[in-house]
């Protein structure tokens, strides 16, 4: 009986460990955009840095939604929601249905990116520009990456414009 239970609750473990922040629990909301679609991408680009700057270093943390930690979903969930009065479903899932898909030379400051981590894992953040994405990090906190990086470019599922 002891290790029955040694072993569910190690599957329950693997399954959280598995499905990181696509499955945090569901939230829905409506999206807005018309913030993002009213600034310039120079604009866009610089309330995103700004949001960096108020953020970097904060530690990843599975469902978190404030500055002790937060996951890559919450985090874009937040900053879209502050710089830019837009809102989106809480889990990656969501996320990646909301908008239009575009092709990865399309992309321009505002729009989210997606990676396939894992089997069943998804990983989001927000194009700034220049290959450059801002995103919570699972091993560095919220942080600003390059989409031509190793191990990003290998897992890049795809692009979804909101506006």
């Amino acid at each position: 009986m002891h290790s029955s239970i040694i072993i569910r609750v190690i599957t329950l473990l693997l399954a959280l460990i598995l499905s990181a922040c696509s499955s945090v629990p569901k939230q829905t909301v409506q999206l807005s955009p018309s913030a993002l679609a009213s600034e310039s991408t120079s604009d866009i680009a610089q309330r995103l840095y700004d949001q960096h700057n108020m953020w970097r270093g904060t530690p990843y943390a599975w469902g978190g939604m404030s500055r002790k930690g937060v996951d890559c979903s919450g985090f874009v969930m937040i900053t879209l929601r502050d710089q830019f009065d837009a809102y989106l479903p809480r889990t990656t899932l969501k996320q990646s249905e909301t908008g239009y898909a575009i092709e990865p030379s399309e992309l321009q400051a505002g729009d989210l990116v997606f990676f396939k981590t894992g089997s069943k894992v998804r990983h989001v953040g927000i194009y700034i520009e220049d290959g450059r994405f801002l995103h919570a990090s699972t091993s560095k906190g919220v942080i600003i990456s390059r989409l031509d990086n190793v191990y990003w470019k290998k897992h890049y599922w795809h692009a979804r414009r909101l506006y």
